[in-house]
Parts: C-alpha cells; sequence; structure tokens
C-alpha cells in the first residue's frame, strides 16, 4: 500500500528556505515564459516544450535535475485543474500568480539511502540532503520510497518531511459480499448501516474542536484589527493564532483519523465489501444560510473524513464509492397501512425524524444513511426500512466505561408515533 508518512524536518530553517525558494523561482520561471511566448506568438507550449524553454533561459538552480521538472510541471498541472474546472462551468482562473516558495519535491531518481540516513540528491557537486530516518522506516529497502517533499507548515511556522513510501502490505482480502452506506454529518461525523444493524459514530470532541478554533481565532483578528499591520504587538498575537491553529489542526487530525478508523472498523466486523458515502461536496451551493449555519458548514472537514475513509477502507479491502444524498434524511421510509413506501418529505428538527404522514419515527441520521443505501441498491430512496435499535459509539474511550457503545435508543422506529 502507498503511504504518506510525515515527520519533523531537522534542516537549518536557512537550509530549507533556500531549497523552497529555488521551486518557487523555477515555477514563476515556467509561468512567465510561457505566457509570454503565449502573448507574443500566440503559441501554447505543452508541457515538455514548456520544460525546453525554462531549461535553456530559467539560468542555474541548487536542485536536482528532476525536482526542476517536478517545479515547472506544477504549473501544467495547475493548467490542467484550471482547465477541467472550466468545463464544469466553474470561474475558475488559469494560474497567473507567481510564487516566491513553492514545496520541493524529490523523485524517485533522486532518492538514496545509506547508514539510516535517506540522501535527497541537489544539483551536480552539491552534497545531497541527509534527512535521518524514523525508527519504523529504518527497515525499509530503497525501493519502498517513491517521492519526498519539504512542506512548510504555515500555521506551524515549521518545515516538515512528507515521504511516499510503498509500505509492502498488500490489501486484505474481502471481508464479505455485503453492502453498507455511511452519512457524514456535522454534528455527528458519521453514521453507519447495513441494513440490518445503524451505528451512530459520536464525536463531540471533534465539532467543540472546530467551534472554538473559530472563535478564538475571530478573538485574535478582532485584536489584531485595532493594530497596525508588522507592528511589534500584532506580530506577537500572530504567532499566537499560528501557535494556536497548529495545535487545534493537529487535535482534529487525530480526532478524524479515530472516527474513519471507528468506521472501517465496524463495517469490516461485519463483512461488508463495498462502502458507499453519501456525497456532500455541494451541501452548500446555491444556499443563502444565516451567519451561525454557514459556519457550521464552513468549518465542516468532510473532505478530510472522507479522503482518510477511502485510504483506510482500500487497505482493508473494502470499495468505497460516492452516492447521491439529496432529500435522503426528509424522505420517510417508513411503511403505509397497506404495507406501500410512506415516501413522505418532511424536513426535521433536532436528531429525531417523526413522520406527519405515516407517524414513522427514527433517527434522523439513521433515515439518512439507510436512504443512501437504499437509493445504491433500488435506485430510489424509502425501499431500505432503518433498522430498530440504533447505536452510539464513541471512537475512543474517556475515563471507565463498560461497554463500548454509550446506549441504545429508547425507542423502535417502525412503530408509529402516539
Amino acid at each position: 500500500m502507498m503511504r504518506t508518512i510525515q515527520f519533523a524536518c531537522t534542516l537549518p530553517k536557512s537550509e530549507a528556505d533556500v531549497l523552497n525558494t529555488g521551486s518557487g523561482r523555477v515555477y514563476t520561471d515556467m509561468l512567465v515564459s510561457h505566457y509570454r511566448l503565449y502573448r507574443k506568438q500566440g503559441v501554447w507550449l505543452t508541457s515538455y516544450n514548456g520544460k525546453r524553454v525554462e531549461d535553456a533561459h530559467g539560468g542555474p538552480t541548487t536542485l536536482q535535475a528532476h525536482s526542476r521538472d517536478a517545479a515547472q510541471e506544477g504549473f501544467y498541472k495547475a493548467c490542467k485543474i484550471a482547465k477541467a474546472c472550466r468545463e464544469m462551468g466553474l470561474d475558475v482562473k488559469y494560474p497567473h500568480n507567481r510564487k516566491r516558495w513553492r514545496t520541493t519535491i524529490w523523485k524517485k531518481s533522486g532518492i538514496h539511502l545509506h547508514d539510516g540516513l535517506l540522501l535527497l540528491a541537489r544539483a551536480k557537486g552539491l552534497e545531497p540532503v541527509s534527512i535521518p530516518l524514523p525508527e519504523h522506516l529504518l527497515a525499509l529497502p530503497k525501493a519502498a520510497f517513491h517521492e519526498a517533499r519539504l512542506v512548510w507548515d504555515q500555521a506551524g511556522r515549521q518545515y516538515a518531511w512528507h515521504v511516499v513510501i510503498e509500505d509492502g502490505k498488500a490489501p486484505e482480502p474481502t471481508p464479505g459480499p455485503a453492502v453498507a452506506a455511511v452519512d457524514l454529518g456535522e454534528i455527528h461525523p458519521a453514521a453507519v448501516t447495513n441494513g440490518k444493524e445503524t451505528c451512530i459514530i459520536s464525536c463531540r470532541a471533534l465539532r467543540s474542536n472546530a467551534q472554538y478554533t473559530a472563535k478564538r481565532v475571530s478573538e485574535l483578528r478582532a485584536k489584531q484589527d485595532h493594530l497596525k499591520k508588522g507592528a511589534r504587538r500584532w506580530k506577537k498575537l500572530q504567532r499566537r493564532k499560528n501557535r494556536f491553529q497548529a495545535h487545534q489542526r493537529r487535535r482534529a487530525r487525530d480526532l478524524e483519523h479515530k472516527v474513519t478508523r471507528a468506521v472501517v472498523n465496524w463495517v469490516r466486523e461485519r463483512g461488508v465489501c463495498t462502502l458507499v458515502v453519501g456525497d456532500v461536496r455541494d451541501v452548500a451551493d446555491g444556499k443563502h444560510l444565516n451567519t451561525k449555519n454557514q459556519q457550521k458548514v464552513g468549518i465542516w472537514s468532510h473532505g478530510r473524513q472522507r479522503a482518510y475513509l477511502e485510504y483506510k477502507a482500500a487497505a482493508a479491502g473494502i470499495t468505497v464509492s460516492l452516492e447521491d444524498e439529496h432529500d435522503t434524511t426528509k424522505t420517510c421510509p417508513g411503511r403505509k397501512d397497506d404495507g406501500t413506501p410512506c415516501d413522505h418529505q418532511y424536513k426535521p428538527k433536532g436528531r429525531i425524524y417523526r413522520c406527519p404522514a405515516c407517524g414513522f419515527v427514527a433517527h434522523r441520521d439513521s433515515v439518512g444513511c439507510n436512504n443512501i443505501l437504499s437509493r445504491r441498491l433500488y435506485g430510489a430512496v424509502g425501499q431500505v426500512v432503518p433498522p430498530s435499535i440504533t447505536k452510539y459509539r464513541h471512537p475512543f474511550l474517556t475515563g471507565k466505561r463498560s461497554r463500548l457503545d454509550t446506549a441504545e435508543l429508547a425507542w423502535e422506529p417502525t412503530t408509529k408515533d402516539a
């Protein structure tokens, strides 16, 4: 399995700055030469020809040849992404800003091993960059290292190494033939079901962390607004804000990993081979939300959670796919007196879904994830009735507890609301 390992950079900041400044200069030279030729002669260079032009006129650099290629290719990758976004109807500009700094990338050809050190090549005649490897990477052969990046953490104000490795572990065999669905939420990070059981992963610490981060950063910015930018007091507040954001981001990353690990463990225990994730990427597109709800949507980290889910599921032999989640929380999955699906649409308030048409009662998140499963299996919502019991589960233990599951809901969703 391909993995990205992060660890602290021990290089002096001045040496690391030289590397990333060089990458930024190469990228800027690529951008300037490309647009200059396009403006004067109307020629849009291909990636291969653009790199040849920059190599000839860009001047010397301390970067290894393939690291220079990576910086040049960054411009054309950005162009490719902009083109794809425009084809989708998005108002996106092609890359046009010059960069003073850019992440330096070493490809496989520039990576070597020697006595527990990772050696990253530089330009001809210069000594390579030496990186002491963490203990858990010492046993890996040279062929396992595919890429290394020198990344500047803007919030933490420090450099870090991101090393892409092949850990030699094959994906686990597929657990079974079952299909499960997970509904990502802003209050409860995930609600997962296989049609027979529903489990809601509750992690209030994640939501609290995001809300406190927004509140504290707002307070610090308000204090900075009364000061002149660049003043001593302004810089002191900026350093405090950077340290705080770095701490909060590390805490959120830890909680998100625990939540997604809990989801993958739950579905694997139940023999699931396909995990369907509700697609919430356009949750606020075209909507005019009030300030409170807009902040909730803005700080919701559903993209990172989905990315963590995908690679953890792949390692467990589980396939992940996206499914449209529109109307999954509003549509009633209950049954009328004659046994036909209710399909009444009603937007619940709070966490309990009570259908005003047929009296069906269930947990709101359970209705959402079961309707996502129904859309995948039957092509329409409302075909899968939520299980009679819904359980909460914490992704980690806090204090003494006799069981992992905090509680079972006291009502059964298949009965009518009295």
